[in-house]
């Protein structure tokens, strides 16, 4: 018989967390024996009253972690417990802050929760034309052989152009070809922090980047993200006072409010940080994801000194699975840069790169482009008037022109990390503010990432997301009227 758990969906610990460590008790303290089936996840989930995607969650960390095993069309068996005798892995680890992160994996229904591209949007035959014009060329050998840290000569070449093209690399500035904009981060914070440091993050931040700081010991300060993007007289404040080794923006279509700094808060925040002497990072991943309306210089072209380090990647706007991102700075700055990338990883994959430098030089980059600014105007505007249409009165929503995401608080007393069993229960997914917050957390406030939902998908999610908050607003108020206390569940 296997034990049910009990579990709080009031804690602040995660559903799939609290399943994964009473499932992980009872293989460590023997009431779950090596050998034995534990129940498959729909079942577990049909038991429990929740998603399937929360018990899969559970059951990929118990298998990280070598306490059960799954074996195709026979299920999952405990592997691990009283009778293992390997190393005790949990207790070599280094200690280290662990932050709250979404559940892995992906989530069934209609999901708002990941911001990435549509897949149904990739050209598909254009790509694979470029694979085999780079794998049939005079280079291929070369192609895979060992690289240099710095990246595949001729795609940086050809970025480093366009950067200086644009105004955005100076004489000055050279350029290095990461794994993502992630991996441009990991290698800044190790570059320019270290454990009891200080930077700055806008607060809403994408848990990835205030996740990487946490877990090298650095202290991060949040600074408010309005409608109209950071706050620049609280960042301007913060510097003066909390002394930050670095602030890192993201100016255009920021995650996850969605929010545009104007040209006059950038030039502000430049002028402060100048006088901190702060170093700014520019997050530009979304830049290029323009539907509507014209932008402003980026904080690179306007930086005065060149003393801004810009971050892009092909990630947004073209296959996220390739990881192919870049970091444009000055030249001493890049050259420390690629010595902590050989270090970590010798060099990006070359094959990626050569196959992106050919869809672009052929002009299918550009084509693509073109279709994916077309369907994000379209998902853009189906999103903003379907939560105009379905979010219960008093919700409040930001209005981006373009990127992937806008930023929702649900009027008082909704809490909607409270509320997203009910919505998954009603087939959609999103991700709660407390993912995001950094020094302040919004109960009310959540995520929509609209860009891989066609506009169709985009309204039955939130006519039914409507639908749960309106309930649960309609319940809460009426508890009030009668004098009980508004608990939402």
């Amino acid at each position: 018989m296997f034990p049910l758990p009990q579990l709080d969906e009031s804690s602040e610990e995660p559903i799939y967390r609290q399943l994964h460590e009473f499932i992980k008790q009872q293989i460590l303290n023997g009431s779950l024996a090596p050998g034995q089936k534990i129940p498959p996840t729909r079942e577990l989930a049909g038991q429990l009253g929740l998603n399937r995607a929360t018990v899969a969650a559970a059951y990929e960390i118990l298998e990280s972690e070598g306490l059960v095993r799954g074996h195709v069309g026979r299920g999952s068996f405990v592997s691990g417990g009283q009778a293992h005798t390997g190393i005790a892995w949990e207790e070599r680890f280094v200690p280290a802050a662990r932050a709250e992160a979404p559940a892995p994996g992906g989530t069934p229904g209609i999901s708002f929760a990941s911001a990435r591209p549509a897949q149904e949007l990739f050209p598909i035959e254009e790509f694979r034309a470029a694979c085999d014009e780079v794998i049939r060329g005079e280079d291929a050998a070369g192609i895979l052989q060992l690289g240099s840290p710095f990246g595949y000569a001729p795609l940086r070449a050809w970025l480093l152009e366009q950067a200086r093209s644009s105004g955005v690399a100076r004489e000055g500035d050279d350029l290095l070809i990461t794994n993502g904009c992630q991996q441009a981060l990991d290698l800044l914070q190790r570059l320019l922090t270290q454990t009891g440091d200080t930077v700055l993050l806008e607060d809403p931040v994408f848990p990835g980047l205030k996740n990487l700081f946490a877990s090298a010991g650095v202290r991060t300060v949040g600074v408010p993200v309005e409608p109209e993007g950071i706050d620049v007289e609280m960042a301007a404040r913060l510097m003066a006072r909390e002394k930050p080794r670095v602030l890192v923006v993201t100016p255009n279509f920021q995650n996850p409010t969605g929010a545009t700094m104007g040209l006059t808060a950038r030039q502000a925040l430049l002028r402060a940080a100048r006088e901190a002497g702060v170093v700014v990072v520019e997050n530009d991943i979304y830049g290029e994801l323009r539907y509507e309306g014209t932008g402003a210089a980026s904080m690179k072209q306007l930086d005065e000194t060149g003393d801004v380090v810009q971050l892009k990647s092909f990630s947004k706007l073209a296959f996220p699975g390739l990881r192919v991102g870049w970091a444009v700075g000055p030249r001493s700055a890049i050259a420390r840069l690629a010595e902590l990338k050989q270090l970590a990883d010798l060099h990006s994959d070359q094959l990626s790169q050569a196959v992106l430098l050919r869809f672009a030089q052929t002009g299918r980059l550009e084509s693509h482009r073109r279709r994916m600014l077309e369907a994000g105007a379209e998902r853009l505007h189906a999103v903003i008037a379907a939560c105009e249409k379905h979010l219960p009165p008093g919700s409040r929503f930001t209005r981006p022109q373009g990127g992937m995401n806008l930023w929702v608080r649900l009027p008082e007393p909704l809490d909607a990390s409270e509320l997203l069993s009910k919505a998954q229960a009603a087939g959609v997914s999103y991700l709660p503010g407390r993912y995001f917050a950094v020094s302040r957390h919004v109960p009310g406030s959540l995520r929509l990432s609209f860009a891989g939902l066609r506009p169709e998908a985009i309204e039955a999610g939130l006519a039914a997301l409507g639908r749960v908050f309106t309930e649960e607003l309609e319940r809460a108020r009426a508890a009030r009227s009668a004098g009980l206390a508004p608990a939402i569940v």
